[in-house]
């Protein structure tokens, strides 16, 4: 009996129950998408952070000798740490270069490093002719654009560089364009850079890209700097800085954005259940004169709001999973992976907002049945 009252009751308000669903679903479907955009962010916001660059040094301890070096093997130990938090590690070495006729040389800053794992790390670059992907590539270099246009040359001409009489011949991969201090340097793989400096299997410095917000950063820090108690680890501040507020910043916002449309929902659930409270006087009190309890009316308006709270929330939450992953796709060029948990939290939010959207109900509960009876 219970269930056919309520399929009556909610046939006979479909139109202002629709309302009411339409509200629930929409409410639903934007929560679904930012609550499963923020249980993704740390790994899908981090990974766009990253293209800032390298945000942790490993360099010699500064009381070594005016030109610091460390072993190569470095790089290893760093690898062997298996942090699933490291996006990219480079090692690098600096020196300055000539460059141009021997009699008007031209001094540049030369860099000798990995171009596989500098590309992950700084994607954003802008690359005219090819990224060099080698290595151990001797052969070619990549040329910042400010050096590229001071020194003439173009993707497929050529550069001798000189060092300490030593001179080494390489054609030109690409030009770059970073918008900072790279755009100055001619890179070259490390071997070669080791080569022509002569320092073997020795590194100037290591910079690594690292995701992850302010206290996984440090806690990588602290776990590397004891893996590596005779060198130097050290975050960039500025960019760790900026970084982990960021994160925090977009968290805060999907938070009060949530917030505010299980707000609006609920406004919109209220404005529905409002007319209906107005509609369903006469029949609140047709069914207290022939003996129901103001908790078994209640009830079978109630369980309106949870039909309407569970069918909205199950819709919208399948809608907003599929939004999250059209998001990810057009601001983050990634997959955003759907977290089931998502489902039967948007359900169970939606039944709070529907339940605070039918107060209005509760005021059908002073319906006395004389006054009906008598048309007032």
């Amino acid at each position: 009996m219970f269930w056919r009252i309520l399929s009556r009751l909610l046939w006979a308000s479909r139109g202002r129950l629709l309302l009411a669903l339409l509200a629930v679903t929409s409410g639903a479907a934007v929560c679904a998408a930012l609550v499963n955009l923020d249980l993704d962010a740390g790994e899908k916001f981090t990974r766009e952070f990253r293209t800032l660059g390298a945000n942790v040094i490993v360099a010699p301890q500064a009381d070594q000798d005016s030109t610091p070096t460390m072993d190569e093997a470095v790089m290893m130990r760093i690898a062997a740490m298996s942090a699933p938090e490291v996006v990219a590690a480079a090692p690098y070495v600096y020196i300055v270069a000539n460059t141009g006729q021997q009699t008007a040389p031209i001094p540049v800053i030369v860099a000798g490093t990995w171009f596989d794992q500098v590309a992950r790390m700084n994607s954003w670059w802008k690359i005219d002719g090819q990224w060099m992907t080698q290595r151990d590539d001797e052969a070619q270099c990549m040329v910042g654009a400010n050096a590229a246009r001071q020194l003439g040359v173009a993707p497929g001409g050529h550069l001798t560089l000189r060092y300490l009489g030593r001179e080494a011949q390489f054609a030109v991969a690409g030009v770059m364009t970073s918008g900072d201090s790279e755009d100055n340097q001619i890179f070259i793989s490390l071997p070669a850079a080791q080569s022509l400096a002569q320092l073997g299997d020795r590194v100037a410095l290591a910079q690594i890209s690292v995701r992850g917000a302010t206290p996984v950063l440090e806690d990588f820090v602290r776990r590397l700097g004891v893996a590596l108690p005779d060198l130097e680890v050290r975050p960039v501040r500025q960019l760790a800085a900026t970084e982990g507020h960021l994160l925090e910043r977009i968290r805060s916002l999907l938070f009060v954005t949530v917030v505010l449309i299980l707000v609006l929902s609920a406004m919109g659930v209220l404005a529905a259940t409002a007319g209906l409270a107005i509609e369903r006087r006469r029949d609140v009190g047709l069914m207290k004169a022939i003996g129901g309890s103001v908790r078994r009316v209640m009830r079978f308006f109630f369980a309106e709001a949870m039909v309407i709270a569970v069918i909205g929330g199950a819709i919208g939450g399948g809608l907003g999973l599929l939004l999250s992953r059209w998001i990810g796709w057009r601001v983050f060029s990634a997959e955003i992976t759907p977290r089931l948990i998502v489902l039967p939290l948007t359900i169970a939010a939606m039944m709070i907002v529907a339940l605070a959207g039918a107060l209005p109900l509760r005021l059908l509960g002073r319906v006395r049945p004389a006054e009906i009876l008598r048309g007032e």
